[in-house]
């Protein structure tokens, strides 16, 4: 069973990915006059990538107690994360057949978060 440490870094890991796409999504949509690193990246794309680094030692400190297979799972919650933020935050549509995938990615981390709980 995971403890709700493990959860909540997982939760934050999750969070990290979410924030770091969108990040990169509003870095995208700088104009050129806007992009301070070499001309190719806005502030904004520089934060994404910070983020998205966060995440990243944040996930590689949780595998020290957490088996990869079930850690994967769980951050697979990003999926959901980012397609519910670009909705609600940069109102990208979300389509019927997208709730449907959303709907099985969440169906199938629940599978595997109770087969954690029983191994």
């Amino acid at each position: 069973m995971l403890s709700l440490r493990t959860v909540a870094g997982l939760a934050a890991v999750v969070g990290f990915a979410v924030a770091a796409n969108l990040m990169l999504k509003l870095g995208a949509a700088v104009p050129a006059s806007q992009r301070v690193v070499l001309g190719l990246l806005g502030w904004q794309s520089i934060a994404g990538l910070m983020l998205f680094g966060c995440g990243g030692l944040l996930y590689a400190v949780l595998l020290r107690v957490v088996p990869l297979n079930i850690a994967q799972s769980f951050t697979a919650a990003q999926f959901i994360g980012v397609v519910m933020a670009a909705g609600l935050l940069l109102s990208e549509p979300i389509s019927p057949a997208r709730w449907f995938g959303i709907a099985c990615i969440a169906i199938g981390i629940l599978v595997i978060g109770l087969s954690a709980q029983s191994s």
